[in-house]
């Protein structure tokens, strides 16, 4: 039954193929991928909306802690996408796709029986965490599987949707979390409630447990309606070429600063937002970043279609160093009360602009090392065939490689946070080095990719 989802021969340059059959294939897959990313990133950001309500619940952390607890997914879902980047080629799309969705059960599972018991050592909560880092390791996997199924004029396209609305997993737990961990929808199967010392109750289990029936769907959904593609199976020593590779040491820094920025928004936001403006009702709104954040990101694709993916960049870059900026003059300080509208506003702006800069770097990947092997090889019709297969293998590989270091940000964002305010009081030492980190970002989008007479313009 499986040879049956091997497909022998995929050239979706190729217009006759693309029509008669490519084209729904890839359209398949691609939604298929869609589902499957979105319950990853749930799963992967699953502490950032869970933190916030450990405290209320008899759980004492201090707030370092917390933020340990938000930004332990992302360092193990980092360094999980490095393996991860790799194993298309590997073992096959679908089987990958169907195991590492299966492999959520674990840390939905484990957060549901752990959080019942505020009594759970901490040592098991920081574990959890890092299990729950396996949603952030399907990343990568899936964008080097639908690079290769669209052809390059679409590319821009089925990454912005695969990743924007895969990105949809980030507002979907932290709007769902303070829905079901106030409501008891498993009833007497979900165990007993906590109750505040305000007299609130409160299922903190629901958080975990509520994914579960969905991710084993979407194993299901995985094994059955997805393709292993034949002719981009590579060895793992076909594709560590890209070490040498200049441009996949540029593109993961400039990576790190768009996806990097969002997911680690994304993931301390709430807690910041708590920390800074204790009064204010941060929980129910926290969504609101993380959605616009995801829904700009196919327009960043689109955008680079259009307008160049090094133009797109450099601009978003531009606009999350002022935001920024802007977030610090609303903090509160010894002579200011701090605007928490502004504050909000603020961050608006920073995962929109980040958004935008993730679907415009995730186009330019892709066409630098398709240009890169096309201009070292041959004039040939044979030769630049093959430039053309390699390009495609080596620009899948840096795709998953760069999301693995950009994930990364996951976990300096938040983390940054906390050891900031433990040693200074707040937060401003962190922020102040995001602006001068963007500001390197601009020098190198400029320098290579947008300036008139830069070595790959794209």
């Amino acid at each position: 039954m499986a040879a049956t989802h091997v497909i022998a021969h995929w050239d979706p340059e190729d217009a006759g193929f693309w029509a008669a059959r490519g084209q729904r294939i890839a359209a398949r897959n691609l939604w298929l991928s869609v589902a499957t990313l979105t319950l990853s990133f749930a799963v992967w950001m699953l502490w950032s909306a869970l933190v916030v309500y450990l405290g209320a619940a008899g759980f004492r952390y201090s707030t370092n802690q917390l933020f340990w607890l938000a930004a332990l997914p992302a360092l193990s879902g980092a360094t999980l996408r490095i393996v991860y980047s790799f194993a298309v080629p590997v073992f096959g799309a679908r089987r990958w796709a169907a195991w590492s969705t299966a492999s959520l059960l674990l840390p939905a599972l484990g957060v549901g029986l752990a959080v019942r018991h505020p009594d759970t050592p901490y040592e098991v909560m920081l574990g959890l965490a890092l299990l729950c880092g396996l949603g952030g390791g399907n990343f990568a996997s899936t964008m080097a599987h639908v690079s290769f199924l669209y052809p390059r004029s679409r590319k821009g396209y089925a990454l912005g949707i695969a990743a924007g609305l895969g990105h949809l997993g980030v507002p979907l737990v932290q709007f769902v979390v303070p829905v079901v961990v106030t409501t008891g929808v498993f009833g007497a199967l979900g165990g007993a409630p906590q109750t505040t010392p305000q007299g609130q109750t409160l299922w903190l289990q629901n958080a975990g447990f509520v994914w579960v029936p969905l991710i084993a769907a979407g194993a299901l959904a995985a094994w059955w309606g997805m393709n292993d593609l034949a002719d981009v199976r590579a060895r793992f020593a076909e594709q560590v070429v890209i070490f040498r590779r200049r441009h996949n040491w540029l593109m993961s820094w400039l990576y790190l600063g768009t996806f990097g920025s969002f997911i680690g928004y994304a993931a301390g936001f709430p807690l910041l937002a708590h920390s800074q403006f204790p009064d204010a009702t941060v929980t129910h709104a926290a969504w609101l970043g993380p959605l616009l954040g995801a829904l700009a990101r196919p327009l960043g694709g689109a955008l680079a279609d259009r307008l160049g993916g090094g133009r797109v960049t450099l601009w978003s870059f531009v606009a999350m160093a002022a935001g920024v900026v802007a977030v610090l003059l609303c903090l509160p300080g010894d002579a200011r009360a701090g605007s928490f509208a502004g504050f909000v506003a603020s961050f608006l702006v920073l995962f929109v602009a980040s958004g935008i800069g993730n679907g415009s770097t995730f186009r330019m990947i892709p066409l630098i090392f398709l240009a890169e092997r096309q201009r070292a090889a041959a004039a040939t019709p044979a030769a630049q065939a093959q430039a053309q297969r390699e390009g495609s293998r080596e620009g899948a590989a840096v795709l998953g490689f760069a999301s693995a270091i950009a994930a990364y940000g996951g976990f300096f964002i938040p983390k940054s946070y906390g050891s900031s305010i433990a040693l200074t009081g707040g937060p401003e030492a962190a922020l102040v080095a995001f602006v001068v980190f963007y500001l390197t970002c601009i020098a190198i989008t400029w320098w290579f990719y947008a300036r008139a007479l830069a070595p790959l313009p794209c």
